[in-house]
């Protein structure tokens, strides 16, 4: 006669699923994983240093340039440098806030104590959205602190957070890294392997531009300001040329573009099996 199975003991208390209790759950997960530690670091690093050098090179050269290279230094390009490299930095841990939990099978557990999934996604997009928010606000505002104190021997690439349009191009560094993570992280969603998501990223932003170059002019103008990359860059750029979005209008192509690739993840997730 084989033993009665033990008896498994109820838990004392029994809570709620409550997306404030998921919310808290992909912090934990997020803050504990070494690969965030590092690619939050490279894209702080990036975003400071990378300014921080070319205002330095600016400065010590400055004397030797002729008027057109002069002409072409601004400096919020100077600033706002290292935001093109972290980037990347940013992209990549948005795909594998969600990639990593399929690669090691962690998403059955999420997906086991959240049976809905919705929850799990918006509380990875909550969590993510904010820590990078809070990291690269700070981030861009001290780069741009930065390059002006190397530069201030230079009259002619000083100016200040008050100067027009400077305040808005320095806070849309950081939500363009912000929309461009939630982008990725959505992407990940959608593909389910790490490297199929930073891919697919990669494709947009860095390969499908380069491309363009192929078409006759007028269909650059008319593509260009509409595809992502350009659309997402335009938030923090100081000016905006007759050819491309102006900020409010490329923030509300991003968010467009941010929305429905969210939609196809939530839907994806609803749907297929984990």
């Amino acid at each position: 006669m084989s033993a009665a199975a033990p008896a498994i003991p109820r838990l004392e208390k029994v809570g709620r699923v409550t997306q404030a209790r998921v919310i808290l759950s992909e912090w934990t997960k997020l803050y504990s994983l070494r690969s965030t530690r590092w690619s939050l670091f490279a894209a702080v690093l990036l975003t400071i240093g990378l300014p921080a050098i070319f205002a330095a090179v600016t400065n010590s050269h400055w004397a030797h340039m002729s008027p057109h290279d002069r002409a072409d230094r601004h400096p919020l390009d100077i600033a706002l440098a290292g935001v093109n490299l972290s980037q990347l930095a940013i992209g990549v841990l948005g795909v594998l806030v969600i990639t990593g939990e399929y690669a090691t099978g962690m998403i059955r557990s999420s997906f086991i104590a959240v049976p809905k999934r919705l929850p799990v996604l918006w509380a990875k997009i909550v969590v993510f959205a904010s820590v990078v928010f809070a990291l690269m606000l700070p981030s861009v505002l001290i780069a741009f602190w930065v390059s002006q104190s190397i530069l201030h021997k230079i009259p002619q690439l000083q100016t200040s957070l008050s100067a027009h349009g400077v305040l808005r191009s320095v806070a849309g560094g950081a939500l363009y890294l912000v929309l461009f993570g939630i982008f990725c992280l959505a992407f990940g969603a959608i593909v389910r392997n790490t490297a199929g998501g930073i891919a697919s990223f990669v494709a947009l932003f860095f390969v499908i531009p380069p491309l363009l170059n192929v078409f006759p002019t007028s269909w650059q103008n008319a593509i260009n300001p509409w595809i992502p990359n350009s659309a997402f860059r335009s938030i923090f750029q100081l000016t905006h040329g007759s050819h491309s979005l102006s900020p409010w209008g490329g923030l509300a192509v991003s968010l467009g573009y941010t929305a429905f690739a969210v939609g196809v993840a939530a839907v994806l997730l609803v749907r297929r099996d984990a």
